[in-house]
């Protein structure tokens, strides 16, 4: 196989629900392919990051089956789903009962802390509002858009921040760093806004997200 294929491979990290992510793509789009292989994920046209639970579990869960310079060494479009984003940072303060903080994949140089959701509930659970940027992931997708989160800890706003929703205080919906992109919320439950942000990313390519970096942060 090679990325002429057009493949999507979602990795298979044995810590995400991998169904419903893998059943908004195939809605959208053929050759959808769940897996861990290192082969498969290498020669595939994009790549998803899925991801629920602790930074730290599924830290671990990538360094066993021996994905983390895998990952780090992608050049296609990565997209990184819920804890997938968080995992692109360089450090979770989730500890998940360990007593330190979890390094992460070091791919976007920004942390995870909790969020200060003003004393609102937490997790921040349910539909919200975000405020994207030009950013091709959002094409088509206004300012107040409503999706999908479900969530307790969070990136700040910084250079990277591609998408803004405000929980409390205003973080990071989306973050990105050349072919490496985040979201926060599920797109894979948010309807018809959450299938057209899907269908963006699997018109992206390396070269597009090159030529529209400095416009993104516009």
């Amino acid at each position: 196989m090679n990325q002429t294929d057009n493949t999507t491979v979602i990795i298979d990290t044995g810590c995400a629900n991998l169904s419903s992510v893998r059943y908004a793509f195939e809605r959208i789009c053929d050759d959808v392919i769940v897996s861990d292989d290192h082969a498969l994920i290498k020669a595939a046209t994009r790549v998803v990051l899925p991801g629920v639970g602790t930074a730290g579990a599924a830290m671990a869960a990538l360094k066993e089956k021996g994905l983390v310079e895998l990952i780090q060494g992608l050049t296609q479009p990565v997209l990184g789903v819920c804890l997938g984003m968080q995992l692109m940072t360089e450090l979770s303060k989730e500890r998940g009962g360990r007593e330190v903080d979890c390094e992460c994949l070091g791919l976007i140089p920004t942390d995870v802390e909790e969020l200060d959701s003003q004393g609102q509930p937490l997790p921040h659970m349910g539909w919200n509002r975000i405020t994207p940027s030009k950013h091709p992931l959002f094409a088509g997708i206004p300012a107040g858009s409503y999706l999908y989160f479900v969530h307790s800890y969070r990136v700040p706003l910084s250079e990277y921040t591609i998408a803004s929703c405000e929980y409390g205080e205003t973080f990071s919906a989306a973050i990105a760093k050349n072919n490496f992109m985040g979201v926060q919320f599920h797109p894979e439950k948010s309807a018809a806004v959450g299938s057209k942000i899907l269908s963006n990313f699997l018109a992206l390519d390396r070269a597009r997200l090159d030529a529209t970096t400095q416009e993104a942060k516009s």
